[in-house]
């Protein structure tokens, strides 16, 4: 619209500098051009005549100007006598539209002509012209193209133009700016007569044709997807299927003509399609077997047509067909793990289908026996899955898989039973990722010398069930293996690799791993557990296996005060707590926990939480207690200096007798009591004795009495009480000592000393008082006092040496009894 008004205000200002006559108003000048319509870069050439009668250069000198818009182009004069004529020349002309003027330099520029000119490019030929017939009601030819990248800035017109050969028609359409397909209407057309098309450009710098296609249009037909009637199981004819087809409803009526047509089949436990099966010409009414297939096998097929060279059809919809069934055939892969002893052997089997195995049925299951022989002797597992755990008998060395179908059994597939053997030969396992749905498996041995092989078993770790772990058997030389069996991502698995020995199998190496991993999908609630002082503990749970989405790598706890700095703690993530230290008392804090997998982080919610300080109150209090305390240790500790209680001074300072200044002086009922060395007598207590036993009699023993006592003077050991545990000294124990000597009282511990002499007995203990004793008869012992004792006291037999009364007392070595040395008794009362 611009350049339009533009080009309107040249012509006017040109005629408003014209001359004017009589007749009409002419203009100054005229200019003239090769083109006005050039190739886009092209040189352009342009004259100018000026009219000697124009008012603007009468009498004066003529000096011409060129412009192209508003940019200044310099020019060279043509030579003429009025000097009246310019000529310009633009080199390379890269405007797709623009104004060429020419003005006369007056008192003022004016503008006495000019001339618009256009640029662009021809047009190019069509390219990719097809036509498609369609055969559903209304049936049409649509053909399409591609107008070509370049741009031409100029208007381009196209047209489409069909010619039937048979009746010489022909036609012509007229194409919408920019379109690139048309419809041509089923009257337009013959389905069996060839015609010929194609596409012409033009506009004004040329015109381009594309290549003609010539077609007939029921070959140029793409036919509806066809429709499988049924797909039926040949009788006696193992591995075939019969097939019948037909077209829709609507292309019926081309069931009288041979089509081409292919198949593509799928197993039913497939996810992949076959490579289409191009069969010969036929006829939709004529049925078509598909043979050499596996046996007892569901397939499901799909077919698709085609007219000669018409392009094919979209895939039918599936239907599903069952081959004759046989016996199976191949082998099984199978391993086993071994546990319990070697007189119950608990046996875990399983299998798969190896490359070779044919199952050769619908209904499969698998037999595991102790015999290679059929039948159902022998016969210790029978299950439809893919595993099986059993009691093994104690001779058994090896087992014998079967496959089974309604049409029979295949051959024992044979399999060791393999020992575990504690030899580590695997040092070291890793697993990467190779797509969402594979892994690389690593793992290094130390010692391949006596290795077979290996077994790789991965099994989902968040579902128990055996019949989702699988395996497979690698070489000895192998050292790495891609799974892909079920392998999803960001669920975790776990791998173990076995090695396998001639007699047995190894400890696996075991390696948790995803194939692709992401932030977690939910992260742990942080918990306060306790405070104290500046510090606070933080805990928090475990995320559960199922939300982790990858291997947790890192937790990092972040704190700040208000208008503080962030702090971050990093945690190991199997201690799931963390002490943060060195808190403001008078602050309030928030934190949050941030959980990182390799593949992503989350954050958890954030919680507030303030270390609790002491107020005046808590302080005084401590201070309160604290002094009080510290002021009765105090006043308890000076009156037990100063006091003169000699009990309550021997409670804090108890006085340890020397041994070797200890006697028995006198034997009364003080002396059975807590006694404590005299303060005013620097002599030592002498009753503490290493062991001393006591045992409370009447006051006067009788005859019988008397002979009871010689009597069963053999067991004496539980007489009295020893002294270390006696009520009478508390604070001394005889737990786990033996006495060897009791001292029998004639009256209780509490009671006066008595007048009678005191009777010693001999412990059954089996060790020797005397380093000299050579026997453990019992000897005759005697009380050992004052000169008004005379009497012997014989307790423990007979007295070999005994002497009535009157006669002198034996000579007693006490060196030889040391301890009975420290019974000696000294009745004198200021001893």
């Amino acid at each position: 619209m611009i350049p339009t008004l533009v080009s309107v205000v040249v012509i006017l200002v040109a005629f408003l500098n014209g001359v004017q006559n009589e007749d009409n108003i002419q203009p100054c000048a005229k200019v003239q051009t090769s083109s006005s319509v050039v190739p886009l870069g092209s040189p352009v050439t342009a004259t100018c005549f000026i009219r000697d009668d124009c008012p603007l250069v009468i009498g004066q000198a003529v000096h011409i100007e060129w412009h192209l818009g508003n940019r200044f182009i310099p020019s060279s004069p043509v030579a003429s006598e009025s000097g009246s004529i310019s000529k310009v020349v633009i080199p390379n002309f890269n405007h797709t539209r623009a104004f060429l003027t020419c003005c006369i330099q007056a008192s003022l520029l004016q503008v006495v002509g000019g001339v618009e000119i256009r640029a662009g490019y021809p047009p190019e030929a069509p390219q990719n012209l097809s036509c498609q017939t369609n055969l559903t009601t209304p049936n049409t030819l649509t053909c399409s193209w591609s107008p070509g990248r370049q741009q031409t800035h100029l208007l381009t017109k196209y047209t489409l133009h069909t010619e039937i050969r048979e009746s010489n028609e022909n036609r012509t359409y007229e194409l919408q700016t920019g379109a690139d397909h048309y419809i041509i209407p089923r009257s337009d057309f013959v389905l069996f007569s060839e015609m010929k098309v194609y596409i012409k450009a033009d506009n004004e710098l040329g015109e381009a044709t594309s290549v003609p296609v010539v077609l007939e249009p029921v070959s140029a037909a793409k036919f509806d997807p066809p429709k499988i009637l049924k797909v039926e199981t040949v009788p006696k004819m193992y591995g075939c299927l019969k097939l019948r087809w037909n077209l829709s409803q609507h292309q019926s009526w081309m069931s009288v003509y041979r089509l081409n047509l292919e198949v593509r089949l799928k197993p039913a436990e497939s996810s992949q399609w076959s490579k289409p099966i191009l069969g010969s010409p036929v006829k939709p009414t004529r049925p078509v077997d598909l043979c050499h297939l596996h046996h007892g096998t569901q397939y499901f097929a799909q077919i698709r047509v085609s007219y000669q060279q018409s392009p094919w059809s979209e895939w039918s919809s599936s239907q599903s067909g069952v081959t004759l069934e046989s016996a199976p055939t191949g082998r099984l892969d199978s391993w086993m793990k071994v546990s319990g002893d070697h007189m119950h052997k608990q046996l875990h089997m399983f299998w798969k289908p190896s490359k070779q195995f044919r199952a050769n049925g619908q209904n499969v299951s698998y037999i595991v026996s102790v015999q290679a022989s059929p039948g159902e002797k022998g016969k210790v597992c029978s299950t439809m899955g893919n595993y099986c755990t059993f009691q093994l008998p104690s001779k058994a060395k090896k087992v014998y898989l079967r496959a089974v179908n309604a049409a029979g059994k295949s051959r024992p597939t044979e399999v060791q039973i393999s020992q575990t053997k504690a030899r580590w030969v695997i040092s070291n396992i890793t697993a990467i990722p190779r797509g969402d749905h594979s892994l690389l498996v690593q793992w290094q041995s130390n010692d391949t010398f006596c290795l077979t092989g290996y077994v790789v078993e991965w099994r989902p770790l968040l579902k128990s069930d055996l019949s989702l772990i699988q395996f497979e058997i690698a070489d000895q030389n192998q050292s790495s293996l891609v799974i892909s069996g079920s392998i999803e991502p960001y669920k975790p698995y776990g791998i173990s690799v076995y090695p396998r020995f001639k007699d047995g199998i190894g400890p696996p190496k075991t390696v948790n791993a995803y194939s692709r991993q992401k932030a977690p999908s939910m992260a742990p609630k942080i918990r306060m557990k306790k405070t104290w002082r500046s510090h606070i503990e933080l805990t928090w749970d475990e995320i559960p296996l199922g939300q982790r989405n990858g291997v947790i790598q890192s937790c990092r706890v972040f704190y700040w005060a208000k208008e503080g700095p962030i702090n971050v703690v990093n945690v190991d993530p199997e201690e799931r707590r963390v002490i943060l230290k060195d808190l403001n008392t008078v602050s309030l804090y928030e934190a949050f926990i941030m959980v990182s997998t390799s593949g992503g982080s989350l954050n958890g919610s954030t919680i507030h939480f303030e270390v609790e300080p002491f107020d005046a109150v808590t302080i005084v209090m401590i201070v309160m207690v604290t002094g009080v305390g510290l002021s009765l240790f105090i006043i308890v500790m000076v009156m037990t200096c100063f006091s003169n209680h000699k009990t309550l001074k021997g409670r804090f300072w108890p006085v340890v007798p020397d041994p070797a200044n200890s006697s028995i002086k006198r034997w009364t009922s003080e002396s059975t009591e807590d006694t404590h060395p005299s303060w005013d007598n620097e002599e030592p207590n002498p009753i503490y004795l290493s062991h001393l036993s006591f045992l409370d009699l009447p006051i006067k023993l009788s005859k019988e009495e008397d002979d009871l006592w010689l009597n069963d003077a053999e067991d004496t050991s539980d007489l009295g009480e020893s002294i270390c545990g006696s009520p009478c000294i508390p604070g001394y124990s005889n737990s786990g000592s033996v006495p060897y000597a009791t001292v029998i009282f004639s009256g209780p511990c509490i009671s006066p000393p008595p007048k009678e002499p005191h009777f010693y007995l001999r412990s059954e203990s089996t060790q020797p008082l005397l380093e000299t004793e050579e026997s453990f008869s019992p000897k005759c012992y005697q009380n050992i006092g004052t000169d008004e004792m005379q009497r012997e006291q014989c307790f423990f037999g007979p007295c070999d040496d005994y002497v009535p009364e009157g006669e002198p007392d034996p000579v007693i070595h006490w060196d030889d009894f040391p301890f009975l040395q420290a019974l000696v008794m000294n009745d004198t009362e200021n001893d």
